[in-house]
Order: C-alpha cells, then sequence, then structure tokens
C-alpha cells in the first residue's frame, strides 16, 4: 500500500462525526465482561456477542471502523459470514489488535513494556490478508510514587514505533496508543505532565523510526484526574487541558485524534469528547475509539440472552450517536434522554 492509501484509511477512520469501536478485548478482559453479567466466557457467547454489537443496524452512520481480536478476526458472524467482510459490506473498517499485551520491564517494579513485535511483520501480512485495513497497539503507563521512569516511556515509545513502521511496511495504518491509566490517587496536573512527557518521547520515537505520520492515528487517554484523587478536574478543565497537552506534543501532519475512554463512565467519556470539539477546529480530527464506554450499556442489556438483542442494539445505537454528536461538538445532556 502506497503512502497515499495509508492516508485514504485514515481519513476514513476519522471521517466526519465518525470514531472507531474498540471490540478487541483479550480472553482475560472479556471474561471479566462476561463476569460481570454472569454468562460464560465460551467461544459460542464471545461469538453471539459480537454479532450483536455487529450487527447493529446503521451503525455505520457513527462507527468508522471496528477494531478486532485475533479470535475475532478469524470467526464468523451468526449467519456464517466471516466478521470482517460483514463490516466491510456496511462500509465498516476492519481493524486488528497485533500487540501481546503488557509484561513487567526488569528492575523497574510496577512498570511494563508490550511485547509483540517477533513475528509481526508475517503476523501483518496475514491480518491484512485476513481483511485488516488497520492495527492497534498498547502501551501502558502507570503514575505512581516515582513513576513512570523515562526507561518505561523509552522503551514504550519504542515498541510503539517499531510496531508502526512494520504495518506500514505491510499496507495497514497502524493506532498509536500510548495509555497513560485513570488508576491511582494523582492529580489532573500530574496527569498533564506524564501525558505530555510521554507523547513527547513517542513522537520523537516516530520520528527516528521514519513513521509517516500522516498514515497513522494517535489514541492517547485523556488528561483527567486520578480515579483516586479526592479533587477531580471538571468536564471543561479536562477538555481544556487535553487540548493544550496535544497542541504541545502532536504534529498537525497527523490526522486524527481517536481517543480512548480508559475507565471513564459512558457519559462522561461523550462529555469530554464533545467539550474539546466545542473548542475547535483543531490541527487534527478529534475523534473516539472506545470500548467499554460504548459497550458497556449494551453488554448490561443484553446479559446473554437472544431475547435482549433489540434492546441491547438500540442502546449500542445511541451510545454511538451520541458520540458521533459530540465529534461536532453538538452533544447536550437532553439527547440522552430522547434516546
Amino acid at each position: 500500500m502506497s503512502k497515499q492509501e495509508l492516508e485514504t484509511v485514515t481519513q476514513a477512520m476519522v471521517a466526519k462525526g465518525k470514531g472507531i469501536l474498540a471490540a478487541d478485548e483479550s480472553a482475560g478482559t472479556i471474561k471479566r465482561r462476561f463476569d460481570s453479567i454472569k454468562i460464560e466466557s465460551n467461544e459460542k457467547n464471545r461469538q453471539a456477542y459480537r454479532d450483536m454489537l455487529l450487527t447493529t443496524k446503521s451503525i455505520e452512520e457513527a462507527i468508522s471502523g471496528v477494531i478486532l481480536f485475533d479470535e475475532t478476526i478469524r470467526t464468523t458472524a451468526l449467519d456464517g459470514t466471516p466478521f470482517p467482510q460483514m463490516l466491510a459490506k456496511k462500509g465498516v473498517l476492519p481493524g486488528i489488535k497485533v500487540d501481546k499485551g503488557p509484561v513487567e520491564i526488569p528492575g523497574f517494579p510496577g512498570e511494563t513494556v508490550t511485547e509483540g513485535l517477533d513475528g509481526l511483520r508475517a503476523r501483518v501480512k496475514e491480518y491484512k490478508e485476513l481483511g485488516a485495513k488497520f492495527a492497534k497497539w498498547r502501551a501502558v503507563i502507570t503514575i505512581g510514587d516515582g513513576t513512570p521512569t523515562y526507561t518505561c516511556l523509552e522503551a514504550n515509545a519504542h515498541a510503539l514505533a517499531r510496531y508502526a513502521a512494520l504495518c506500514q511496511e505491510g499496507g495497514i495504518v497502524p493506532i498509536v496508543e500510548p495509555e497513560v491509566l485513570l488508576d491511582g490517587n494523582h492529580t489532573v496536573e500530574r496527569c498533564h505532565e506524564v501525558t505530555e512527557q510521554a507523547l513527547k518521547v513517542t513522537f520523537t520515537a516516530l520520528f527516528l523510526h521514519r513513521v509517516h505520520l500522516e498514515g497513522m492515528i494517535l489514541k492517547p487517554s485523556m488528561v483527567v484526574s486520578g480515579k483516586g484523587c479526592p479533587q477531580q478536574a471538571g468536564v471543561e478543565e479536562v477538555a481544556e487541558r487535553t487540548i493544550r497537552c496535544l497542541k504541545r506534543t502532536v504534529p498537525g501532519a497527523v490526522p486524527g485524534i481517536a481517543f480512548l475512554s480508559g475507565g471513564q463512565s459512558a457519559e462522561r467519556a461523550t462529555e469530554h469528547l464533545n467539550a474539546m470539539n466545542c473548542m475547535g477546529p483543531h490541527p487534527w480530527e478529534v475523534a473516539f475509539s472506545y470500548a467499554r464506554a460504548l459497550q458497556d450499556p449494551a453488554l448490561k442489556a443484553w446479559k446473554g440472552e437472544a431475547a435482549n438483542i433489540a434492546a441491547a442494539q438500540k442502546i449500542f445505537y445511541h451510545r454511538a450517536k451520541m458520540n458521533s454528536a459530540a465529534r461536532t461538538g453538538k452533544y447536550t445532556k437532553q439527547m440522552e434522554a430522547a434516546g
């Protein structure tokens, strides 16, 4: 795929009024989600759940792409259509999570680096043949006493840059995700400081690895107070700090920023996205790539029961449309009640 083709895909990923559904839960994560609704995480239930989400009527109005897990990209919807093919027919881009998850950095307690570079070139080739148009790699940054260290930031930035370069070489668009975790009792000021540092180190690595910035998407966390901090920043402060941080660190050549929700409530993630877009225009599209903030309300309504599919799909569609409105700064709390 040429640079021009990569750019065409990135533009489609952050098209006006649209964002990305992260449905790439690992085996451990999907088990925890299913535990919350008291159903077993087996292949049949996972297929049924993903079918419920991805067959939702008119979802393409608000969702430009879906990040899939390895199992999902290789399996079919309940009607026998491979999931990537089913998405493509709806005009939704299929994507794939390619990292192998975080592991502890020796000598740096509590800090991790993401694995998965070994064999990645071959996996990218295979995933492209299976229909993937883009990929995702997540780095995990924890704020704590003396963390993150520069070693942690640099190790993860290096991995993200190598991954991005391999994706572009193989003809798929990389989503670069340096996530600063919400966990902890840190202040919003501390989160701002760490997020800015992480993004600076990441973009330095991307530059050194000759990654084509116009052919990638950034998936950062928002600048928020730690979950355990007694003083929680309000919506406007989160939006202002996040945009200020991004303007200091993210080149205008990057086509779009698709935020992760990182454990925020569904409505709060939408409110933050809306507030940021109200501050626009920005050098890049300000979009979303949510997992829990899009899925959780629908998951709770579904409960593993076929009889609940229609109700769950209605909730999922509503959540996607709320975030679509937030993409243009037109979301209001009153719209929630109307759903």
